[in-house]
This record gives C-alpha cells, structure tokens and sequence, in this order.
C-alpha cells in the first residue's frame, strides 16, 4: 500500500535522525532553556526578521492552538474562524474544552475574508445584548488552510487592518506553513507573517521534523508569562532539547524550504497528471494537498493500492477525495499513481 493521506506518514529528514543520534549523549538543561534551543530560536528570529519575537516550542498543533488561545483570552472570549477551520472541526472540540468559544464564519475554498470579521465585531459591539454574548478578540487562520488555498499578503494586510480596528489577535496557524511558503504563486514570506501576526507557528510535524511547532510571538502583551501556559496546558517537554536540535536541523542550509520544495514539486506533477486525464477539482491550489472528484468505481480500484483521504460526496457517483504529498514523497510513487490513473 502507497500512502498519500497525509504528510506526516513517515519519521524525519535524515538530517534530523543524524542530529539527534550525534547529540544524543549530550547533557543539557531541561524544558528547551538548553543551546539547541536557544540557537533554533535565534536563526528562526533570522528567518522572519523578528529580533523582538519570542520563539518556544511545542510538541503537536492541536497543543499549540489549545496553549496559544487559551494565553490569549479571557473567559469570556472567543475566537474567530472560518467554518472548515481546523480548531472548530479536526480537533475535538480542544479548544472549547478551555471555555473558549469559536465564532465561525462561512468561508469559501477555506478563507475568510476581512469584510466578514469586521461585520461579525461590528454586530457585536451594536447589539444591545453585548455584554451577554461572547466577545471576538481573536481571530485564527491557517496558511495554507485546510483546502490547501493560500492568503495573500493583501488578504493579510486588510485582515490585519481590521483586526487593529477591533482589538483582535490574529493568529496564524502553520502547520502546513512550509509548503505553501514553496507554493507556486504564494507572496506571503516569513518576515511577513512574523510583521502581520501577532502570534504564528511553524510546522515541524507535517514538513520534516518527527514532531514539534516553534510558536512565534511578536505582541509583547502576548509573550509575557507564556511558559507559564506551556507548562499549565501540559506542553514543556522535560526533554526540550529534542525539539530545539529539529529546528536547528531546520533552519540551517535553507533544509526547511528545500524539503518543503520536494513535496510541492511532486504535487504539482500529481496535479498536472489529474488535469490531463480530465478530472476536476474541488478547490483549486498550489498546495500539497489536492482534491481532485473522481468517480467512485474508479476510487475503489485506486484505494487497492493507494492510500487517500475522502472528503467530501460530489454527487451520486462522484466523490471528491484527498492525495497529500510530502517532504518524503517518492517519486516513483507518483509515478505508479500516475500510471494507475
């Protein structure tokens, strides 16, 4: 069986698994205050541009959003996001399970718009019941999001303007950040989401790391005390030094975007394979993650070798379904689907 339902399949970059063997009889400080930590945050400071930024690391994403809202918001707040927004579907209920309720918003192909957070606060703040509903003071996005569509810097811009506008925390969740960095198209870097955000993370899990996310917090009032919640939320790894040596690994040599680039070159030539045989897409990207609409008798001669994701029913014999690459895709397994298409 060849798997392309996500892109957290494998282990880590080679470099990684070398890293951590090599360092591994190494004796340093706990709960990541060791040097590989320090130096990961640094050349990540770097990378966005962002000396003032603080930089910590977590394990997982679903930990991430839980620790970064709930050091956000207070018990009567909520958090803005799209519909198909991974907090308010793919993560049980995590961050509800805090108190926080999300306020969801119609998205089209995963993306909502500015427009829409200014028109939810401003019904808000004009309702004579405010004080009895849940306020929005953040909102949450994901770049890419989950149809794989990406924000542009305008997109961003105008979102950033609002949310200035009504006080809200815009935050940012990357955990598929590195390939829609390398996407075809995208005009969004990392000095811009570090300069737009107040809070953002970079994937590690989904784009070569065996786990972790390295959160960057460039709003002061947001990066006080925020170990604190690390701790609280129960994400300060006793051995944090696993995490700082991966992003170390990362960010050195460009290894971040190099192995990001891999998947988005494989993807488009997935992509261009499904053009050519006339399938259409649920949602158009440039992304690792595509879905294209197939018919369902031809899914299930596919699904006898090749793992995929179902999304969503199209129609009576057509489904749209999911194939991810990754920063450990191979190619000759692109290639076998090609030929089974």
């Amino acid at each position: 069986m060849i798997l392309f339902q996500s892109d957290y399949t494998e282990g880590a970059c080679p470099e990684i698994m070398h890293r951590l063997i090599e360092t591994n009889m190494e004796q340093t400080p706990g709960y990541s205050e060791d040097v590989h930590c320090l130096r990961a945050a640094k050349l990540i400071q770097e990378a966005c541009q962002a000396p003032e930024s603080k930089v910590h690391f977590l394990v997982g994403g679903t930990q991430t959003n839980m620790t970064v809202i709930g050091a956000a918001l207070r018990p009567y707040q909520g958090v803005l996001s799209a519909e198909s927004g991974h907090i308010h579907v793919h993560e049980t209920g995590a961050v509800e399970s805090l108190g926080y309720k999300i306020l969801s918003l119609p998205a089209v192909d995963g993306k909502i718009k500015a427009v829409q957070i200014d028109e939810a606060c401003t019904l808000h703040k004009n309702d004579d019941s405010f004080e009895h509903m849940v306020q929005p003071k953040m909102v949450y996005l994901s770049q890419p999001t989950e149809l794989g569509t990406l924000y542009t810097k305008q997109e961003l811009e105008e979102i950033r303007n609002v949310c200035d506008k009504h006080e809200l925390y815009l935050f940012i969740d990357g955990a598929r950040l590195g390939y829609g960095l390398m996407a075809k198209g995208n005009d969004v870097d990392l000095p811009s989401m570090a300069r737009l955000t107040d809070v953002f993370y970079i994937g590690g899990t989904k784009v070569g790391a065996l786990f972790g996310e390295a959160v960057v917090i460039s709003n002061p009032v947001l990066q006080k005390d925020f170990r604190y919640m690390i701790k609280q939320r129960g994400g300060m790894l006793a051995k944090g030094r696993l995490l700082g040596i991966q992003f170390e690994t990362l960010f050195e040599d460009n290894l971040y975007e190099k192995v990001s680039k891999h998947a988005i070159d494989l993807a488009d030539k997935l992509r261009e394979a499904f053009v050519k045989k006339g399938y259409p897409f649920l949602v158009e990207n440039t992304t690792n993650q595509i879905f294209p609409i197939i018919e369902d008798t031809k899914l299930e001669e596919l699904a006898k070798t090749f793992g995929f994701c179902y999304q969503q029913r199209v129609d009576e014999s057509r489904s749209a379904v999911r194939f991810c690459t990754s920063w450990a895709t191979k190619e000759e397994n692109v290639d076998a689907l090609i030929q089974a298409l």
